[in-house]
């Protein structure tokens, strides 16, 4: 939804950006935990107004990577 601007699932073009909201505690975040700290992603939601259809986003690259580092692989390829 976020890079065609179509729900997969409906195909209807009214699609939402929901923001991660930063004055919540973690709200929609991935959290990377160290010894001492919490390192906090924002994670945007996308949601077809038509159908209620939810797509989660981490979208800047460097983010991508620093979960990357902290989590591993999803599977074993």
């Amino acid at each position: 939804m976020k890079n065609t601007k179509r729900c997969p699932k409906c195909g209807s073009l009214e699609i939402l950006r929901v923001p991660d909201d930063a004055h919540r505690y973690l709200a929609n975040s991935v959290c990377i935990t160290g010894m001492l700290t919490v390192k906090r992603i924002p994670v945007a939601r996308y949601v077809c107004r038509s159908c209620g259809y939810l797509e989660d986003w981490v979208e800047h690259q460097a983010e991508r990577e620093e979960i990357a580092r902290a989590w591993g692989p999803a599977f074993d390829r």
